[in-house]
């Protein structure tokens, strides 16, 4: 179907500037011709109920719905439905606000069959012609459409969107029966999509999994299937190399935890030439392997009242992304979400390697709860130690095999990136009849 998708056969100038040429046969409105506007209104998450009458927030047009509203997130009581919105199938839902200027007005199209309820912070848009609401929904939040919008946006640190504003949004329309059936090719354009993206994203899962396994190996077995074995008589570790020491962390380097000032958000911590960077759990779960910057820096004050790392160092996280080692490659300093091992003389990268699995891990936390980690039990995680030019051997393979690793991966996101743009650059040209 994608494939034989071509041009119509006859344009016209729509008088607009940035959308051009429209099919023949096609209106250019705008959404206060076809259309009325109104406001959302309701209370707060408070409300939120774990069943009960189906809500839509404002929250939710960010987080959770893209072109489609489908299914439902949030619900309120009947006691309170009276303080909130109705809203009925082939309603366009914008939010009134947002942090930039390029998702200000971010919409998406109610399809549900059941009553749904709005809260407040929302601008609803309720059709006076007929039309497909899902042609609606992918017209309203396709790039021609965003580009208007942010155009529209207000504001300095919150941008702000208007009913005022959205009134003059001009909307390629076609016929009822055409919007029907380009809604339906999207559809299947986007579950093509979809599957080919899904396809990807396993293979990266099956490549970090045969990274995982291949670290596990080389950090229990060594790199010789040939060397003679014992038990260790540690789970995770299994049979490790006759020659290799059994060690718990704590007898390779102390193990410490991170400190911070108090109040944290106090912006007398925080400038921008400070020589020591500021890490927080969002740094380490945005980074592989190495912290190359962060978003903030510590004044003097700051780094006095906290944990200072030098360039090499290795620390874990304890809290939000648990158990996750990094080594810095920066001055930084860490705070009690983390533990370092000031004592390691070299064998940071080594360590690394171990606990870049979840196999030391095993044991540490109850099932389907997150581990619960300090430096008592991180300390207490036994490891296998071999000789240090053994060491360095293996840290040496396992470099090489990683960037491979990430070379493979880097190649299939952004396969995955091209083919989410052409979704996007795809919806941009059906719905504008280009």
């Amino acid at each position: 179907m994608i494939n034989g998708l071509c041009a119509y056969s006859a344009y016209r100038p729509s008088g607009i500037p940035w959308l051009g040429d429209v099919p023949e046969h096609w209106d250019a409105l705008q959404l206060g011709r076809i259309g009325v506007f109104s406001k959302g209104s309701g209370g707060t998450k408070d409300d939120e109920v774990l069943d009960g009458i189906p809500c839509i927030r404002y929250g939710d047009l960010y987080t959770t719905h893209k072109y489609f509203i489908s299914q439902i997130r949030s619900y309120i009581s009947p006691a309170k439905a009276g303080t909130y919105t109705p809203t009925k199938r082939g309603d366009v839902l914008f939010p009134t606000s947002g942090k930039t200027i390029e998702e200000i007005g971010k919409s998406a199209v109610n399809l549900m069959h059941a009553q749904v309820f709005c809260g407040g912070d929302l601008i609803i848009f309720r059709p006076t012609v007929p039309m497909e609401p899902k042609f609606a929904g992918y017209a309203l939040d396709c790039p021609a459409a965003q580009t208007q919008k942010s155009l529209m946006g207000r504001g300095i640190t919150i941008m702000h969107i208007y009913s005022g504003q959205l009134k003059y949004l001009w909307l390629p329309l076609p016929t009822l029966p055409e919007q029907a059936a380009i809604a339906r090719f999207l559809d299947h354009a986007d579950e093509q999509i979809h599957r080919y993206v899904a396809g990807k994203e396993r293979l990266i899962a099956l490549l970090e999994e045969e990274r995982q396994a291949l670290v596990h190996q080389a950090v229990t077995r060594g790199l010789d299937p040939n060397v003679g074995v014992r038990p260790s008589g540690v789970e995770w570790l299994g049979d490790v190399p006759e020659h290799w020491d059994v060690r718990r962390v704590k007898t390779l380097s102390k193990v410490k935890r991170g400190a911070s000032p108090r109040p944290i958000d106090d912006p007398k911590y925080f400038d921008l030439t400070g020589e020591y960077a500021w890490v927080r759990i969002a740094d380490v779960t945005a980074s592989n392997h190495y912290l190359e910057e962060t978003t903030q820096k510590l004044s003097e004050l700051g780094q006095s009242l906290s944990v200072r790392l030098e360039p090499g160092s290795l620390f874990l996280s304890i809290a939000g992304s648990v158990g996750k080692p990094i080594i810095t490659r920066i001055k930084c300093c860490i705070h009690d979400g983390f533990v370092y091992f000031p004592d390691l003389k070299d064998n940071e990268e080594y360590l690394y390697q171990i606990l870049s699995t979840p196999s030391p891990f095993f044991g540490l936390g109850k099932y389907g709860t997150q581990l619960n980690l300090n430096t008592d039990t991180v300390g207490g995680i036994q490891v296998a130690w071999p000789p240090l030019w053994e060491r360095n051997h293996i840290t040496e393979f396992l470099h090489d095999a990683s960037r491979k690793f990430d070379e493979g991966i880097a190649g299939i996101r952004n396969q995955i990136n091209l083919m989410n743009e052409y979704r996007t650059r795809l919806i941009a040209d059906v719905v504008t009849g280009q």
